[in-house]
């Protein structure tokens, strides 16, 4: 996540300076806890968190478990997991429902923390989970706030109770008991009370969340805290706790570019836990927060039970295991292509797919700089084509990938590359399906990437002499491309690793590359 990159970086640069050492001695240790500070301090963490923290760090590294383990420094990153999920909360806590429906879940927050928005992506995410929501317009203050209640909530596609049109008027002590009301009458088995917020805190607001609270008698109420706005976040907590009280927090623009120090502070402020964190703009940008999951972010070491989590809800089973036959019978078509990126698409960004994937952080320039829409260009390539040559992609010769090109709105030698990776893909795929193990195709170069051509290649072509060329100018020019290119140049590429027309597929290098290149290599931009 964008919140922590900074410092996930500084972390991982003073792990990487640890790993060089065999035994640590007690410098070490003090140099590795004050590194560990500094970037915590730097990330507007609460003092008196960050404090506690390194305090707990230092006793436990120079103990026995450091002193005996075989690779010390491992074990110190993973007493600074440990202690890291600690502060986060320790264990997941769910929502808790309650015996005789409706539960009511109240929102509170300052103004600006994103109550509203996401009011209607916890709504959509209960509704998927086989609930009934209604969403409560409560916040009779803030300009057009039942308006935009209404507009979130038909698109997350739920109800909504506003009787009254806000913008000053109204009750909304009322409109949060009678909407309770409502939803019990109607069988609705949850209630999401959008309540106002105030640009600062003050004795108005805290009175009114208490007599809406008073009033409704809620299962949940939820603090909505910008994970963006640092240290303000701890007083701000500590003054909805003092006067209003509050079961759990949600973070929302955790996918900001601010230093995140909220998320490491407020659990362990408050005492309260981290029950929900918001990800991005869109309703499904949603997710439970997970202590040990967003502790392996921030240090990265990936999170792949949230991937995999994500990968069941948006693939079909049934159609993954035609696909798996398709692959072993050697009947896997561009159609079939197609289908899955699309099933790729509904689990969400894929820039945030790979940032899962462990050791990303040493990508994240180039998942910076990473097209979503290479994919949307993609589909755009197949879709231009016949059904046909979809499931058949030998009949693709010269005439029909220029009509297909111009029908794409791209060139010949788009065309070109993906077909040839969606050869490749069906080939590895089909050695995977039949138990063998692929060797993984060159990955092409990805914005800022170190790549090159596969060193077996360049050795063979050196030795050869260039002499087996291909007579083909458009073959040629891609091979010469392919064998001189070192690294790619600064904007050169794009999502995907699509370069410079002509540029060929190139290799890469890196231990924790392989799981992004068969990931890209399947989405057709690799």
């Amino acid at each position: 996540m964008a919140t922590f990159g900074n410092l996930s970086d500084r972390l991982a640069d003073t792990f990487k300076n640890l790993r060089k050492k065999g035994t640590l001695s007690a410098s070490d240790v003090d140099g590795t806890v004050r590194e560990i500070r500094r970037a915590l301090l730097e990330a507007d963490v609460a003092f008196d968190v960050v404090k506690q923290f390194t305090s707990r760090i230092r006793e436990r590294a120079l103990g026995d478990e450091v002193n005996k383990a075989l690779n010390p420094a491992q074990q110190v990153v993973q007493i600074v997991n440990e202690e890291l999920v600690g502060i986060l909360g320790g264990q997941q806590r769910r929502l808790e429902f309650a015996k005789n429906p409706p539960t009511v879940i109240m929102l509170a927050g300052l103004q600006g923390a994103g109550k509203t928005t996401l009011a209607g992506k916890l709504a959509k995410w209960l509704a998927k989970d086989g609930h009934t929501p209604l969403l409560v317009a409560a916040d009779l203050q803030r300009p057009n706030a039942v308006t935009q209640l209404s507009v979130v909530a038909e698109q997350a596609g739920v109800a909504v109770f506003a009787p009254e049109p806000g913008n000053g008027v109204g009750n909304p002590v009322k409109v949060a008991k009678d909407g309770v009301a409502y939803a019990r009458s109607r069988q609705y088995d949850t209630v999401i009370v959008d309540t106002a917020g105030r640009l600062g805190v003050d004795a108005e607001l805290m009175k009114q969340a208490a007599n809406i609270r008073k009033a409704v008698d809620p299962d949940e109420v939820l603090f909505v805290i910008d994970a963006m706005i640092g240290q303000d976040a701890v007083n701000t907590a500590k003054a909805f706790q003092d006067g209003v009280d509050f079961t759990g927090v949600v973070l929302s623009k955790l996918d900001g570019d601010a230093r995140g120090g909220a998320a490491l502070s407020v659990a362990s402020v408050t005492g309260r836990p981290i029950i929900f964190a918001s990800t991005g703009e869109g309703l499904d940008d949603f997710e439970p927060f997970h202590p040990d999951r967003m502790a392996s972010r921030i240090l990265d070491l990936g999170d792949i039970l949230t991937l995999i989590e994500q990968a069941q809800e948006a693939f079909d089973e049934e159609e993954a295991r035609k696909v798996a036959e398709k692959f072993a019978t050697d009947t896997f078509t561009l159609e079939d292509f197609l289908k899955q990126m699309q099933q790729l698409r509904n689990m969400g960004s894929i820039k945030k797919m790979i940032g899962m994937l462990p050791g990303a952080g040493a990508m994240r320039e180039q998942l910076d700089s990473f097209d979503e829409r290479e994919i949307v260009r993609t589909e755009a390539i197949i879709q231009s084509m016949t059904p046909a040559e979809r499931r058949n992609a030998k009949l693709l010769n010269g005439s029909r990938r220029l009509r297909i090109a111009r029908g794409a709105g791209t060139s010949v030698t788009e065309v070109n590359q993906l077909v040839q990776r969606f050869e490749q893909a069906a080939k590895m795929m089909k050695t995977v399906a039949r138990g063998g193990m692929p060797q993984m195709p060159g990955m092409g170069p990805v914005p800022g990437a170190h790549g090159g051509a596969n060193r077996k290649q360049l050795a063979k072509a050196k030795k050869k002499g260039g002499s087996s060329r291909s007579g083909n100018p458009a073959k040629r020019a891609a091979e010469n491309s392919g064998l001189g290119a070192a690294a790619p140049q600064p904007g050169s590429g794009s999502g995907f690793g699509l370069g410079a027309p002509g540029a060929a597929p190139a290799g890469a290098d890196g231990p924790s590359e392989d799981e992004l290149a068969a990931l890209q290599k399947f989405l057709g931009r690799g």
